[in-house]
């Protein structure tokens, strides 16, 4: 069963991508899905980052507050690096046993999503890591469109991620979407049929 790596900075094209794996029968594992499950569901990882973070993250039934932590981690590097720390730990695991899943459910194929696949160390349990791009402005006008956000707060969320030379130099292939979303899809299935014998 291959390991499919999917990353690629927000706007680029990545859901049409999973689309087309989906359509070749591949199981999808959303990274940031599995994330907000297991702050939601996950003792040990509430444990680890209460040991951490102090309860001053814990809402008043004692789940962790993803606000409260956010305001803790995004002003102070350090913590932001241990949050990733302890969480990264428990995502891969979860990733990996989804993945076994996969396997004995005779899938041909697992594609992680994931913003974060080549920093948080995913990418490298991938057999192939592949990075979905576009230009910087069509980007802006689909994250304007899909969540009704302003320009200004648009291109602030494109500006703040990793640039395309990031990708190009850490994935295994890079899928350009420039064209029509058919276009594109065609492109990402003859590559995906490669990589998925």
């Amino acid at each position: 069963m291959k390991r499919i790596g999917i990353t690629g900075p927000t706007g680029a094209g990545k859901t049409t991508a999973l689309n087309v794996l989906t359509e070749l029968g591949a199981h999808i594992i959303d990274a940031d899905q599995v994330y907000h499950d297991l702050l939601a569901h996950s003792a040990p990882m509430g444990d680890a980052l209460t040991a951490r973070f102090g309860s001053a993250i814990l809402d008043e039934t004692g789940q962790v507050d993803r606000k409260a932590l956010g305001s803790v981690v995004f002003a102070d590097p350090t913590a932001l690096a241990d949050l990733n720390a302890i969480t990264h730990r428990f995502i891969i695991e979860e990733i990996d046993q989804q993945a076994a899943q996969a396997e004995t459910d005779g899938r041909p194929a697992v594609a992680i999503d994931a913003i974060a696949l080549i920093e948080s160390g995913v990418g490298e349990t991938c057999d192939a890591v592949v990075g979905i791009l576009a230009p910087r402005e069509i980007r802006v006008r689909r994250i304007m469109a899909r969540e009704g956000i302003p320009e200004d707060y648009a291109r602030k969320r494109v500006d703040a991620q990793q640039g395309d030379d990031f990708f190009r130099t850490h994935c295994t292939y890079i899928l350009e979407n420039q064209g029509t979303a058919e276009e594109f899809a065609q492109k990402a299935l003859a590559l995906f049929q490669m990589l998925i014998p």
